[in-house]
């Protein structure tokens, strides 16, 4: 499970990444990531699972998913690091193996922009 210090709830936090991260996507997810200026416990992660990804037990299922393979790679995010997940649709039939896929290539493409965005 993701640890508690790791998630992001503020809405500002949610909005900020979103509006001015890298954004990468894949198939069933996009991922938009982050460099924070000030400190903090490490890198924060959000999930945004809309109604368009299925039913309440459906999302509840993807974010479950979500996050537990996020926790599974924090380390490979830096520690000033925001990230916001958005599932799409297509994330519902997903199975788990295809979701961590998308979530790694989606993590190496997002990082590769914003390094470049730190270069110019």
């Amino acid at each position: 499970m993701l640890p508690a210090e790791h998630r992001m709830r503020e809405s500002a936090q949610f909005e900020r990444t979103v509006r001015s991260g890298a954004r990468a996507g894949r198939n069933t997810l996009v991922v938009h990531l982050m460099t924070r200026t000030d400190p903090g416990p490490g890198p924060a992660v959000g999930f945004v699972v809309s109604k368009a990804v299925g039913n309440a037990v459906v999302r509840n299922r993807v974010k479950r998913r979500l996050r537990a393979l996020m926790a599974g790679r924090l380390d490979t995010v830096g520690d000033r690091s925001d990230l916001v997940i958005r599932a799409l649709g297509p994330a519902a039939d997903a199975d788990y193996a295809g979701l961590g896929r998308d979530l790694d290539g989606a993590l190496r493409s997002a990082g590769r922009r914003l390094a470049e965005r730190g270069a110019a």
